[in-house]
């Protein structure tokens, strides 16, 4: 029996537009930390080697810090070889982070990029089967091309690739989709035994035979992914395979969703955040619906002013936020308007009440009028 860890996605050098510079540092350094985590991992799970499934680097072009900082964390775990699978973000071709001089330099004995198609053996009587992309846009199913000709021969083969699997895409004509169909075909034969890919952010067993498997990204990296944060350590020979997962993900990607109608409502809501652990390394965001009165949203705001201080990001989702803001009595008698300001202000209301294209604008203007009033200090 064979065991290992099939990870993928690593993505070093990820960068996120909605991360302020602190947060973003936070970011990248626990991606390169997962490093350490899968190592120690592979050790104390006794697992010889780790098999990394493409996009090790989210580009070719990431800066030299990044690169040091991979190997370095490799180097932790000597006993451990890490085989990392070149993919659509980090490519073969002539810009590759793998023909850097600061990779080669750098690169320890016990990380070996899987550079060439085809079969490698790794011990006796097992052979990783490497299927590494060349360009961003190949024309070809990559995993195809190297597991249709290989013998069943008796030797215990996983292959390595990357790519989305055609029964899971809903654009069939991509070249490079890895089909279900051969691969499924390559296990029944007794060619290949696991498969293991990348590509693929969220763990996911693929079609029925229990050995073709996205690991999943190691940390989370938006909030579309499913399942993220795990590696799978696999068992594996010619009659058996048994994956089980193994939790790294230090940050999380959350949707929180209140409908506000009052201020308990929103005291209920930022006690949910108070509740959060690792707010640090949350990157929340917040779909509202409801409907609040000025003074109710201005004692919203001040609270999660404070809170985004804690959060690495406590943001509105737009597309699933309809909270619409509408001063009642209390809040144009609150501010002691007279006179022309507060015809000004309740004409503002009257059109942030309606269905008109000035909604949001007559909303925002009502805000900024109850601030510059003083309503809400």
């Amino acid at each position: 029996m064979t065991r290992f860890i099939h990870t993928a996605d690593w993505q070093l050098g990820m960068t996120r537009h909605f991360l302020d510079g602190e947060a973003q540092a936070r970011f990248s350094q626990a991606r390169i930390d997962v490093i350490v985590t899968i190592g120690a991992l592979a050790v104390s799970e006794g697992c010889a080697f780790v098999v990394v499934c493409g996009d090790v680097f989210e580009t070719n072009q990431v800066n030299r810090q990044t690169i040091l900082r991979a190997l370095e964390a490799m180097k932790k775990t000597p006993e451990v070889t890490f085989y990392l699978l070149p993919g659509n973000h980090d490519p073969l071709d002539p810009s590759s982070v793998f023909r850097s001089r600061t990779f080669t330099d750098n690169c320890p004995a016990h990380v070996v990029v899987l550079d060439t198609p085809g079969t490698l053996p790794i011990a006796d009587g097992v052979e990783l089967v490497a299927a590494p992309w060349f360009s961003k846009r190949p024309l070809t199913d990559l995993v195809a091309e190297v597991v249709r000709e290989l013998p069943a021969d008796g030797t215990v083969r996983i292959a390595v690739g990357h790519g989305c699997v055609d029964t899971l895409s809903p654009d069939k004509a991509i070249p490079v989709l890895v089909s279900l169909a051969v691969a499924e075909a390559a296990i029944a034969e007794g060619r290949v035994h696991y498969i293991a890919l990348g590509d693929r952010h969220s763990r996911t067993d693929v079609g029925n035979t229990g050995r073709i498997w996205y690991s999943g990204a190691p940390e989370p990296t938006a909030y579309v992914e499913d399942d993220p944060g795990f590696v799978l350590v696999v068992d594996v020979d010619a009659d058996h395979v048994e994956v089980a997962q193994r939790s790294t993900a230090t940050w999380k990607f959350e949707e929180v969703q209140a409908d506000l109608a009052s201020r308990a409502d929103i005291d209920e809501l930022f006690r949910h955040l108070d509740d959060l652990d690792g707010k640090d390394r949350s990157i929340v965001k917040l779909a509202l619906v409801g409907q609040l009165s000025l003074a109710d949203k201005a004692y919203f705001d001040n609270l999660r002013g404070d809170k985004k201080q804690l959060f690495a990001v406590l943001d509105d989702w737009e597309r699933r936020t309809d909270l619409v803001v509408v001063p009642d009595e209390a809040d144009v008698e609150s501010l002691g308007l007279s006179g022309f300001a507060r015809e000004a202000f309740e004409e503002l209301g009257e059109i942030a009440k309606s269905d008109g294209d000035e909604v949001v604008v007559a909303r925002d203007a009502l805000a900024l009028c109850y601030r510059l009033a003083g309503g809400g200090s």
